[in-house]
Order: structure tokens, then C-alpha cells, then sequence
């Protein structure tokens, strides 16, 4: 592997969609508080600091980033509900579909172990 690592990028990419979907999720409960700003993981900038060695902490916070709304509520609220769960439902399936790889790549390390 390019990395030397058992699970390459997948595990960097599973964390990365991990913290954006707690930053989704938070936008979706703050629908509808007053002046709350939505907020986002840029992925290809998360992942790529990762990759580079920064922290997980330092690289979530240079790639989360305020959403600009497409039509701003009275109440300075940049939550649009639509366009969140949207986003929170492509970020679970592609969370999905990175685990079941690594749940593939599991099992057939297993298999090689058990020498079958």
C-alpha cells in the first residue's frame, strides 16, 4: 500500500466523514435557533491534511467552514434544512460504503490469518 498502512486512506477518509456527519447533525438540530451559522467539513481539504500528518483536531478545524445560504432567514439562521439533510444523507452512505470496505478488507486479512 502506498502508505505502509493495513487500511490505507480509508481510515482517514471514515474519520473525516465521521466529524462532518456530527457538524451536519449539529446544523440539523440548530435549525431553528436564532443566529446560529451552518457549518461544514470541506472533505478533500480534511482528508488531504490528514494524509499530510496534521492532527485530526488542527485538520477538521482548517477545513470546516461557514455555509453561505442560499436564502438567509430574518433571524440570521444559515440553516437550510433541505439542503442539510441532503448533505447529511450522502455523507452516510459514503460513510457506509467506507466502512463496508474496510469491513471487506477485515475479513480478508481474517481469511489469510486462518489460512483458508
Amino acid at each position: 500500500m502506498a502508505d505502509n498502512t493495513l487500511f490505507g486512506i480509508h481510515a482517514n477518509a471514515l474519520e473525516v466523514r465521521s466529524q462532518r456527519m456530527g457538524v451536519l447533525a449539529s446544523n440539523i438540530a440548530n435549525a431553528s435557533t436564532p443566529g446560529f451559522k451552518a457549518k461544514d467539513i470541506d472533505f478533500q481539504s480534511a482528508l488531504a491534511s490528514l494524509e499530510s500528518g496534521s492532527g485530526v483536531d488542527s485538520g477538521m478545524a482548517a477545513a470546516t467552514k461557514y455555509r453561505v445560504p442560499n436564502q438567509p432567514s430574518m433571524d440570521g439562521n444559515t440553516v437550510e434544512l433541505s439542503s442539510e439533510q441532503t448533505a447529511f444523507a450522502e455523507n452516510a452512505v459514503q460513510y457506509q460504503t467506507t466502512l463496508s470496505f474496510l469491513n471487506g478488507r477485515i475479513a480478508q486479512v481474517t481469511r489469510a490469518l486462518k489460512g483458508e
